[in-house]
């Protein structure tokens, strides 16, 4: 078993990277928002702060290295790499799923990122599903003190894991061990999605639980049921998982449900690929940002190239709020001047 995760995480890190695995005739509906150019901002650019706060903790950015990868020989450069330069701009880390953290020992370092970014809020990340299938409260604090997470978010998958040839099925009752969960962990333990999105139906019943933020995760990014299709031998699956290629509800769409439903943070990921398209995702309600694949090859590459990207992503965030007039993340989230 821990060897097909370890190769299983290395075709994911493969394929995502080198195929086409976004979905057809789906976006994040970001395309749809414009901003209202304001030619009088009346403000200093280089006044202009991202600082911000994310359940008690305090960033210099509202940017989230999205959950990715661990548990593979290349995942450790990976999490190393982005690690350094999350630490070195202040933006937030979720880690992959660390189920492999738990099941194999190989590539444990991988999801140790810990000593690379000292100061920075970290995010173990485990698949809900895995509580039908052996995992508890147990395996999460051990998850916790392996990683030394400030929070855990459990993802719901369930789509990308029908698809997925080593898939676990069995999704039932997992609301009250969810419950269980928040109620037994002394840090904040969130919900995400993988890229088909989370609603406000969805959200509400999570919050109600004790889920202290939600991530939207929203289709118009990568498409996990085409990256499984990609990795597939089983002809049906295949062919069943095309159906699909135009699943999930499309970030921006997430964003305003899940806003109107709860009160607590959001976290807008699925897709986004500049700072203009994440300051039109905190207009709309998001506290947080996450960027995932669009920051992948450079991940590969070197911490100096994923910084310099950092920076650039921060500089759009900068521009797109002198453009409307907004000193602050806070006065960007109340702005009118979006449309």
């Amino acid at each position: 078993m821990t060897d097909s995760i370890d190769k299983r995480k290395a075709q994911h890190i493969e394929l995502v990277l080198n195929e086409k695995v976004t979905g057809d005739n789906i976006t994040t509906g970001l395309e749809a928002y414009r901003f209202l150019h304001n030619a009088l901002p009346e403000i200093n650019f280089d006044d202009i702060t991202l600082n911000t706060e994310f359940l008690g903790k305090k960033l210099k950015t509202p940017f989230l290295v999205s959950s990715m990868t661990g548990g593979a020989a290349m995942a450790e450069t990976i999490n190393r790499n982005l690690a350094i330069a999350a630490e070195e701009r202040g933006w937030a880390f979720a880690l992959g799923s660390t189920r492999a953290l738990i099941e194999n020992e190989k590539y444990r370092e991988s999801f140790q990122i810990r000593k690379y970014a000292p100061s920075i809020p970290i995010i173990a990340n485990l698949g809900a599903v895995q509580f039908n299938y052996g995992f508890g409260i147990d395996q999460c604090k051990q998850i916790i003190e392996m990683t030394d997470a400030d929070m855990l978010v459990l993802h719901l998958n369930s789509i990308q894991e029908i698809v997925q040839q080593e898939g676990d099925r069995n999704f039932k009752d997992l609301l009250g061990k969810i419950e269980q969960v928040c109620t037994q962990l002394d840090i904040p333990v969130g919900a995400k999605e993988v890229g088909f999105g989370i609603d406000g139906t969805i959200a509400k019943k999570l919050t109600d639980v004790g889920i202290s933020f939600i991530d939207v995760a929203g289709a118009g990014g990568t498409s996990w049921s085409q990256v499984e299709k990609l990795r597939s031998k089983e002809k049906i699956k295949k062919i069943a998982a095309e159906a699909f290629s135009s699943w999930g509800i499309p970030t921006a769409e997430c964003i305003v449900s899940v806003k109107e439903a709860i009160d607590q943070p959001i976290i807008a990921s699925g897709g986004i690929k500049n700072g203009m398209e994440a300051a039109k995702a905190i207009a709309l309600g998001s506290d947080m940002v996450g960027f995932a694949r669009s920051i992948l090859k450079e991940a590969t590459e070197s911490p100096e190239d994923l910084i310099e990207l950092f920076e650039t992503r921060e500089l759009e965030l900068q521009m797109t709020m002198f453009g409307i007039g907004a000193a602050t993340v806070g006065e960007l989230k109340g702005t009118d001047r979006i449309k």
